[in-house]
């Protein structure tokens, strides 16, 4: 039994977060048709999401439609769901949050329709020099296993000040949840690249 816990567990922490939560995921596969209402907890709510995310493995990049939104009041939006507890496969903030999860959510707040797992962000949009990020551009790392060079976590920088760089997460670390970290030498040694999503950081 212990065995069996232990591959379970290795299996987590090698493989892509994000999980499939019928309840509030934007998608999973390439027929899944996004968010079609709201999401009202307490006062957290996420508008209708009407876009359709495609999964097709022909296309080499895909766009995110950001329809206007201000980076800045995403990473804001970001920054209040902080503690938030990690959650594996989940997009509830009731119950807590994977690292897709929380990117989800973030973006579903703001109608955007994006990837539920993080290694499905790989192609998107345009990979930008990391020391050019600006607040809203999202960064991607492997998961705990650095040798292995695919995409298993993922965050949104929050600030780039030259000398530091921040993103928010949830982690499944020690942090256990939703929290802004330095890039640090464990993060750059799992570091895969960084995407700019918002036409306005341009």
């Amino acid at each position: 039994m212990k065995l069996y816990s232990y591959f379970f567990l290795l299996s987590l922490s090698i493989f892509s977060c994000g999980g499939y939560d019928t309840k509030y995921s934007t998608g999973n596969n390439k027929h899944d048709t996004s968010v079609r209402r709201n999401i009202s907890i307490d006062t957290v709510k996420v508008r209708e999401v009407t876009e359709v995310w495609n999964y097709s493995d022909t296309l080499k990049s895909q766009t995110i439609k950001t329809a206007g939104t201000d980076p800045g009041e995403l990473v804001s939006y970001a920054q209040s769901l902080t503690g938030i507890p990690y959650k594996y496969a989940s997009i509830d903030p009731a119950q807590g949050f994977d690292c897709s999860g929380f990117i989800t959510f973030v973006f579903n707040h703001f109608g955007i329709a994006v990837p539920r797992s993080s290694r499905n962000f790989t192609n998107v949009e345009r990979t930008i020099n990391l020391k050019e990020s600006k607040p809203g551009d999202l960064i991607l790392f492997t998961g705990t296993d650095s040798t292995i060079r695919k995409v298993g976590h993922m965050g949104i920088i929050s600030s780039n000040n030259s000398a530091n760089i921040e993103f928010i997460h949830s982690t499944s670390g020690k942090a256990y949840g939703v929290t802004t970290t330095p890039l640090n030498k464990y993060y750059q040694g799992r570091y895969v690249k960084t995407l700019r999503i918002f036409p306005s950081n341009n």
